[in-house]
């Protein structure tokens, strides 16, 4: 950061594309225009983006740019519509929507609820979901013989865990995974996302009643009873909504992208995927963190505000502005990866990446979202040894998000079984 500053109305505004059509090819196009850019999203909203890896990095690193909404000035000024779908993504009353010491009270019971052994826990049950849907992946052929990966396997999968393990009743499952769908989603009415969200608060009351009166093994249980054992941990109705909603929306939405891009990936890059049937079982933690890299699960994540006026690279960024971090767009940064940054390269000496966010408010769930990739992709690639793509990869179309980072569908050929 320096101290040479930029006029922000001298930098022109470039327009996010809802839809994510070309992603990456949108992230190159600012990469070019600057480190720093102005972006205007749908509705007219404006944010900052920072497109320089090292920057991005040190930006959520920095005490005076946090996540609290409150300090969103054109939101306290009325500009933001009460119904823009994106708001729901911003305005939470949870340790994503916190900084400093009320950051640490919510986030403190989710690290010791939300651990590695909690999931590890579930590896056995985990590796009986995954059977059960390869087994079943036959029977769900379209007449041409294909079958949707997303929507038959990556789609279900990463939902069913994540409920189990929060506690959600299998009923409800189906209606998660399409409020979650509704809100990530670009082309949502406002309608629809107002609809959505009290659906939602609905389903949690009716949660937290069901487990106040019968604690289970799970994640509302602990955290309920996190409350009752200590004071100072306790989470209101709203915090808890919010904290477990996104818990669901993130351990699923981010799962289902690493296993459809990580599948994509090796059935469009030959080569590496020869590596990955020569290899024994720790290539797929190659896999798995280069796909991180060149297709984060994440596109893009609204929001960050300085509480002071910042410089970033020689631009100043003002107290209140809203800054959107591009996660996909910086892990394909060349000034950190390289010519190659575009490249998918699973012997890539370095593969750190920023597919989880950085600073304080890093996701607390990437355990479970590799674990979840370890036990969906290597069962697939070995039951189905002729697994291929039943399209051109240029025909498989983007899931209509700022947010969501993937396509709507991968249609496959299976091939015969290996048992």
């Amino acid at each position: 950061m320096t101290d040479t500053t930029l006029s922000q109305t001298s930098l022109p505004l470039f327009p996010i594309d809802p839809l994510g059509t070309d992603r990456h090819g949108e992230a190159a196009l600012m990469r070019d225009l600057g480190p720093v850019v102005r972006a205007v999203l749908p509705g007219g909203v404006r944010m900052w983006v920072v497109t320089d890896y090292a920057l991005l990095a040190e930006l959520t690193a920095d005490p005076r740019v946090g996540r609290d909404w409150r300090n969103w000035e054109a939101l306290r000024r009325g500009e933001i519509p009460e119904d823009w779908p994106l708001l729901g993504m911003i305005r939470l009353n949870n340790l994503m929507a916190r900084d400093g010491a009320e950051h640490r009270r919510l986030r403190r019971p989710l690290t010791r609820s939300f651990t590695r052994a909690r999931v590890e826990r579930m590896g056995p049950r985990i590796d009986e979901i995954v059977a059960t849907m390869l087994d079943d992946l036959p029977h769900q052929a379209a007449p041409d013989g294909t079958v949707d990966l997303r929507r038959h396997y990556a789609y279900p999968f990463p939902m069913q865990v994540i409920c189990e393990l929060i506690g959600v009743p299998e009923a409800w499952w189906s209606r998660f995974r399409a409020l979650i769908d509704t809100v990530i989603r670009a082309d949502t009415t406002a309608e629809q996302f107002l609809a959505a969200q009290q659906e939602r608060h609905e389903l949690f009351q009716r949660l937290f009643a069901m487990r106040r009166a019968e604690p289970a093994d799970d994640l509302t249980s602990a955290l309920i009873a996190a409350g009752n054992d200590e004071a100072d941990d306790a989470f209101t109705d709203e915090e808890l909504e919010d904290t477990l909603w996104t818990l669901i929306g993130a351990g699923h939405e981010t799962s289902i992208s690493l296993i459809v891009n990580a599948t994509r990936a090796l059935l469009t890059h030959p080569d590496q995927l020869a590596m990955v049937r020569g290899g024994d079982t720790a290539v797929w933690s190659e896999v798995i963190e280069e796909t991180l890299r060149w297709d984060s699960p994440v596109g893009n994540f609204p929001a960050r505000f300085p509480t002071e006026d910042i410089t970033v690279a020689g631009v100043t960024i003002p107290k209140g502005d809203a800054i959107l971090a591009p996660w996909s767009g910086v892990n394909r940064d060349p000034r950190q990866y390289g010519e190659t940054a575009d490249q998918f390269d699973i012997t890539r000496p370095v593969k750190r990446h920023m597919a989880f966010g950085s600073g304080p408010h890093v996701c607390i769930g990437p355990a479970l979202a590799r674990f979840e990739g370890m036990a969906a992709l290597p069962p697939l690639f070995a039951r189905y040894p002729e697994l291929r793509l039943a399209v051109d990869p240029a025909e498989l179309s983007a899931v209509p998000s700022i947010f969501s980072n993937s396509v709507t569908g991968l249609p496959v050929h299976l091939g015969p079984e290996k048992r």
